[in-house]
């Protein structure tokens, strides 16, 4: 079943320091086509589903983290699930610009049926953001 042709777009709210930041991170590095705003509040559109930084610098900062695969995974974190390509092409863009990965890009789960692609990095407020990629995207919930 083809489920990406049929998927409604999430919304996601989350707090930020600095809506100027947020543009330049979510619309500027990561190429989020900016929608509409307000002084308190930005949307983008993020491969397809809006996200909405909002200005709330006293709800942001760092998550807890839970043990993955041998990696400290932030335990509040949003994304997305690329083509392998384009994944990889992201992988290249984000290490040219020197991001600070929290994960750097890497297989996870190699040889097991959930095996991905994954990277973990954080925005200018301290939200994760994963991204990450099946090489068979219907493998996306295997056990």
């Amino acid at each position: 079943m083809d489920t990406a042709a049929t998927l409604p777009p999430f919304h996601l709210a989350f707090p930020v320091h600095s809506l100027e930041a947020a543009r330049g991170f979510y619309g500027g590095l990561l190429g989020c086509p900016e929608g509409r705003s307000s002084p308190e509040w930005v949307d983008f559109n993020f491969h397809g589903h809006q996200i909405v930084a909002h200005l709330a610098p006293q709800e942001t900062g760092a998550a807890a983290t839970n043990a993955v695969d041998g990696h400290g995974v932030p335990v509040r974190h949003f994304g997305v699930v690329l083509p392998m390509e384009d994944w990889k092409a992201m992988a290249q863009r984000l290490t040219a610009a020197g991001t600070e990965f929290v994960i750097a890009p890497y297989i996870r789960f190699k040889g097991e049926p959930g095996e991905q692609a994954t990277m973990f990095f954080l925005d200018p407020s301290g939200n994760a953001i994963e991204l990450k990629a099946f090489a068979d995207l219907s493998r996306l919930f295997a056990k």
